[in-house]
């Protein structure tokens, strides 16, 4: 896959802008980064449109820039001037996404039909935007073309907001959302940053969904293990779940039939994407050992372990 879509797929979410001052477009960039959203769509909605772009390329280039609702070569070309990285159309205009593959420049034309993807899919697109979502089916409608469109990705974009975000990225085929909730024209106007770094922080919570999933304790043998297991279970009433390599007391506590990573065992922690887990709690400084990687049978990040220890505990994502 192209490494902007990498980065658009790990990031999950794509703010979708329309700012009536080019000024305040740096500091709004600002805040989406300090809220753990450094991607922005940049439409043309507005007269300011390509100085915002200006603006973000040149203030703050940690921002994933793309340009939105872009319909005509002429936006396009400024577009690509100004520095957006991809190009993000409202319908789809064979000719404009012709004209933009010419330029070099990464499309994504909105769609909303099935036959609007596959003219899409022969251009050699691999992820369309599918716009208006939530007027056009939402996810439901998505899940049903995805059997004859299986290699096709989707960004849905329009009626997207923090309560239905999951029910879009819990399916495999879709890259990311594209949403206006965490970046609302009144809140712009108003410079009100902190708030709308705190709707991006909580829109991140809610995509990662990191929740504790349960403790490993260290064993010296199968036996240990097995018996701990037992008493614990005995006490609180839970059952016991043996597995090939400890002892489950219940769901939320494994006993291992050997040690493991950690001093003291580890801690496993939940999430909805260990692949945007990794991402987001990268960009806070968190690293991770990349030899522990297990992937699924789609070739997605499925479990992970943190490098080093605290408390004496190893960590590590899982799904």
């Amino acid at each position: 896959m192209n490494e902007v879509l990498q980065t658009i797929s790990r990031i999950g979410i794509v703010p979708v802008i329309a700012i009536d001052d080019a000024k305040k477009a740096a500091p709004l960039a600002r805040a989406l980064v300090a809220g753990g959203l450094p991607a922005a769509e940049v439409t043309f909605r507005t007269a300011a449109g390509e100085d915002a772009m200006k603006a973000i390329a040149a203030e703050v280039p940690e921002m994933l820039l793309g340009a939105g609702t872009v319909t005509t070569h002429d936006q396009l070309d400024r577009a690509l001037n100004a520095g957006a990285k991809f190009i993000v159309s409202p319908g789809f205009n064979p000719e404009l996404v012709k004209y933009g593959l010419s330029k070099g420049a990464l499309m994504l034309p909105g769609t909303a039909t099935g036959g609007e993807m596959e003219q899409a899919m022969a251009l050699g697109i691999d992820v369309v935007k599918f716009f208006p979502a939530e007027d056009n089916g939402g996810v439901k409608k998505l899940k049903a073309l995805a059997g004859p469109y299986r290699t096709l990705k989707w960004m849905p974009t329009g009626g997207v907001n923090t309560k239905n975000l999951m029910d879009y990225l819990s399916f495999d085929q879709i890259l990311a959302c594209g949403g206006t909730w965490m970046v609302k024209r009144d809140m712009i106007e108003a410079e009100r940053w902190d708030e709308i770094t705190a709707i991006c922080k909580d829109a991140v919570k809610t995509m990662l969904g990191i929740r504790l999933g349960h403790v490993g304790v260290n064993c010296g043998s199968a036996d240990e293990a097995e018996k701990l297991a037992k008493t614990i279970c005995a006490m609180l009433g839970f059952a016991v779940r043996p597995t090939s390599k400890s002892f489950f007391a219940g769901d939320g506590i494994e006993y291992m039939n050997k040690p493991g990573p950690g001093t003291k065992g580890h801690i496993g922690f939940k999430t909805n994407s260990v692949e945007r887990a990794m991402y987001h709690l990268g960009l806070q400084g968190v690293e991770f050992d990349p030899d522990s990687i297990q992937y699924n049978d789609k070739g997605a990040a499925k479990f992970v372990y943190l490098k080093g220890e605290f408390g004496g505990f190893a960590i590590h994502l899982v799904l």
